[in-house]
């Protein structure tokens, strides 16, 4: 199983920079940029850290169809993937209706055949085609005006829902999973999109000497993703009743996440936490699931030397061909 990184939008962006240099320099294989709005821009700090690396991919995980137009995304995926050398990792989402309408004023109107006309039309520009479309979110008539490095460069989708992992099967390279996307959701994934999709997940990590306080470093974090996710297939695969699943969303709601409901075994089935020996074992539970690539999930809370032990604890001794 290949290990990523992952920089949240949260962390300075010279730091997140750094970060990802530390991330190649232990072992990593990739490192992933998220743009959450209003956060910091994912495209120039990957941009950035092309520039400081030279063997890490470095995936957008992920941009939407909504604020950036598919021909300005396949400029902006192709320019990433020249001035790296051939290493950009091309990631795709619908988004959300509390981002593009609360926050933006955006319409959120049938995401997912947007998000497929998207995928459609950036894939074929990046072929190099002059892409004459009309659909019912975009028309183009449009070509780059560069050759773009790799006409194949992947899409990865970031995708969980049932309609939305059977769209990623039929037209992207791979699938981005969410957080908390535990070993029996990614069974059932794998099992959805079939052996030759590449699947990446973000998993929660959480690593100290003394067990308790890893696991209690990632409680809150665990109830507030449990609020967002709800009653999902996600959550229903870890084994939660419809009924827990709505206590954690009301406490997300009332602004007090039920950190108090994250048990120990809740852990064990979602993310990887506790001594170096037991995440260890978490990352082969993910591994033996069918998991390509597992995401290590930034937390610009951390100190940072924190997160380069991290970093160098999992960058050393994992199996890139694995």
């Amino acid at each position: 199983m290949r290990l990523a990184f992952s920089l949240s939008g949260h962390r300075p962006s010279r730091s997140a920079v750094a970060s990802a240099v530390a991330a190649e320099e232990a072992g990593f294989d990739e490192v992933w940029v998220t743009e959450d709005y209003v956060e910091r821009g994912a495209f120039a700090l990957a941009g950035a850290i092309a520039q400081a690396t030279s063997s890490v991919q470095v995936g957008i995980g992920v941009v939407n169809p909504w604020t950036r137009h598919p021909v300005v995304l396949a400029m902006e995926f192709a320019t990433l993937d020249e001035l790296s050398g051939g290493r950009a990792l091309a990631g795709l989402g619908a988004s959300n209706e509390r981002w593009m309408t609360g926050q933006l004023g955006i319409p959120f109107d049938r995401p997912l055949s947007r998000l497929a006309e998207s995928v459609d039309v950036v894939r074929r520009l990046l072929s190099g085609e002059h892409v004459r479309h009309s659909g019912p979110a975009y028309t183009v008539d449009a070509a780059l005006s560069f050759h773009p490095l790799r006409p194949d460069l992947p899409i990865v989708l970031g995708v969980k829902g049932p309609r939305a992992l059977d769209l990623a099967a039929r037209t992207a390279d791979g699938v981005l999973l969410s957080i908390l996307a535990g070993p029996d959701y990614v069974r059932e994934v794998r099992s959805r999109v079939g052996p030759s999709v590449r699947l990446a997940g973000y998993v929660g990590l959480s690593v100290d000497d003394d067990a308790t306080a890893a696991r209690d470093r990632i409680r809150p974090m665990v109830a507030q993703f449990l609020g967002i996710h709800g009653d999902h297939l996600i959550t229903r695969s870890a084994g939660l009743s419809p009924s827990l699943c709505a206590d954690f969303r009301a406490g997300l709601v009332a602004g007090v996440p039920r950190v108090d409901l994250v048990t120990d075994d809740l852990l064990d089935r979602l993310v990887a936490a506790g001594t170096p020996s037991e995440v260890t074992a978490a990352f082969d539970r993910f591994a033996a699931a069918g998991l390509d690539v597992a995401v290590v999930r930034d937390d610009p809370g951390v100190d940072p030397a924190d997160i380069l032990m991290i970093i160098n604890l999992l960058g050393r001794g994992h199996d890139t061909e694995g």
